[in-house]
């Protein structure tokens, strides 16, 4: 087994898998964009459609279950409010579930060399200390502060004792959820 970081087994609640390498790759999500209103295919559509739809915003399936059994929604801002509430509600199982599907974007064009070797050691450090990978949502910073703002969050949570990480993780989670959620109906379009 190598000793490489990304290759340590990570905590005994979380499932093992291997970060993918990350001089380019960073957890910071594409930023939303929160338009218009819930198509009336996600409103009508058979639930297994609307549930694959709901864990491609946020892997945990009692959340999805839980949007999905409150439709019809009547305009977006029903519905996430309901996401919101729903992630809310993560118990740690859930929150465990979410990580383990989340992925690392790539990192911008053109970020500096630098920015992706303090990346690898914060990266390295938080997922020793916690055992799962670093979310963060930037949706309210402008993209050329993400990176920045990433960086100085993680160093930050890195103080953080595990119960307190968790609770921060499941806000991220779930600024996440709502996020990627308003983009997914914003793609299907009316």
């Amino acid at each position: 087994m190598s000793t490489h970081p990304s290759h340590l087994p990570r905590g005994p609640t979380l499932p093992a898998h291997r970060l993918p390498d990350l001089p380019s790759r960073l957890a910071i999500p594409d930023r939303p964009r929160h338009t218009g209103a819930p198509p009336a295919a996600f409103n009508t559509a058979p639930a297994d459609s609307v549930r694959h739809t709901l864990l491609t915003c946020l892997h945990s399936h009692r959340w999805a279950d839980r949007v999905a059994a409150h439709r019809p929604y009547p305009d977006l801002g029903s519905l996430l409010a309901a996401a919101d509430e729903a992630a809310y509600d993560l118990t740690p199982a859930d929150v465990t579930e979410a990580l383990a599907a989340e992925s690392l974007p790539e990192l911008p064009e053109g970020t500096y060399e630098a920015a992706h070797t303090a990346l690898n050691a914060a990266y390295a450090a938080y997922e020793a200390k916690f055992g799962h990978v670093f979310v963060i949502c930037v949706n309210d910073v402008s993209p050329d502060e993400a990176l920045n703002h990433a960086l100085t969050a993680i160093r930050s949570r890195l103080a953080n004792d595990p119960e307190d990480e968790r609770l921060v993780v499941a806000e991220e989670l779930r600024r996440l959820a709502k996020g990627r959620l308003a983009d997914a109906l914003r793609d299907a379009g009316p």
